[in-house]
């Protein structure tokens, strides 16, 4: 680390407080964040497991749920086994270019997150309202790109992030990050310079990305609630409603801690800091736990299968 003249650092690397004002909790609540940890790495796993071997799931639906599962393992993966570091050996430091690694990894798979979701209201836009054609619109290939262009969207967004901040913010007031993970504001507001760029630009991508897109599933979704009610009985329209019931959950549990997150931040000035920060971390887990179960409760093949593992595994040998 440098000093510079005007007594700005010049970090090599940042110090991680971790929750604040809970330091010395920080080895009970490692027990519920690894265990959710944990949770969350075993189900999607076994989502994916589940989708690969069952042939009859090898459908647009399901191929976006093994982006999901694998979305959600990317997002929690940069964020907990150093968080749980920092809990059980004080593992603090972090090196600048990992910390800036680590805000792309989020930042970025959040994006893309948020983009795999879109295409599968697509997807269940064209099921329900045009199902004749879903086959011919919905190929693997079809899957792929929209795949791609989530990942792209993401990359291509997010990668300006930690490159404005290396290359316009090199000095810094303190390399203390009163935060448990290097989150792009946190980085921000320590910075001696003009931030006006950084901050308008992180605004922007979080209205055109995640705003515009939840916007856009909101307009699909309505189309879809209104070809539903147009159906002749009540079954015929749990039925329908009841394909895309798993989707739905899993949009709640991905954007209602967003938006929580956000409106507690520019909102809740009364709220402490580690309530924020607890609340932020919670986002890396409660959707990876939650999206597994939500599938393997409203899907029928996953059930079946998970059961004849599962009894498989009981049965003696």
């Amino acid at each position: 680390m440098f000093m510079s003249n005007n007594a700005c650092l010049v970090p090599s690397s940042f110090w991680l407080t971790g929750i604040p004002a809970m330091q010395s909790l920080h080895i009970w609540l490692s027990i519920p964040f690894s265990s959710m940890y944990l949770v969350a790495v075993v189900g999607n796993v076994t989502i994916l497991a589940v989708i690969k071997v069952e042939r009859s799931l090898h459908q647009p639906m399901y191929f976006f749920l093994c982006m999901l599962a694998v979305i959600d393992l990317v997002l929690s993966t940069p964020t907990m086994p150093k968080l749980l570091a920092n809990f059980w050996f004080g593992a603090h430091n972090i090196d600048l270019d990992a910390c800036l690694t680590q805000m792309f990894f989020i930042h970025c798979f959040a994006t893309v997150e948020s983009g795999i979701f879109l295409a599968m209201a697509f997807d269940c836009y064209v099921a329900i309202c045009d199902p004749l054609r879903h086959t011919l619109v919905l190929t693997h290939a079809a899957v792929g790109r929209l795949g791609l262009a989530a990942l792209l969207c993401g990359v291509l967004y997010i990668g300006l992030l930690p490159l404005m901040i290396r290359l316009r913010l090199p000095l810094y007031w303190t390399q203390i990050i009163a935060h448990s993970y290097c989150e792009h504001m946190a980085i921000v507001t320590l910075a001696c310079g003009n931030t006006t760029v950084n901050n308008l630009y992180g605004m922007e991508i979080g209205f055109l990305i995640l705003i515009l897109d939840s916007l856009a599933i909101t307009a699909s979704y309505a189309m879809i609630f209104r070809v539903v009610t147009g159906l002749a009985t009540p079954e015929a329209r749990l039925k329908t409603l009841g394909t895309c019931s798993s989707h739905i959950c899993a949009i709640l549990v991905f954007y209602i801690p967003i938006a929580v997150s956000s409106l507690t931040h520019r909102f809740g000035h009364h709220v402490p800091p580690h309530i924020h920060i607890l609340l932020a971390n919670f986002y890396f887990l409660i959707p990876p736990i939650l999206n597994p179960v939500a599938y393997a409760v409203h899907t029928k093949q996953i059930r079946e299968r998970l059961l004849h593992v599962l009894k498989a595994g009981t049965q003696p040998k």
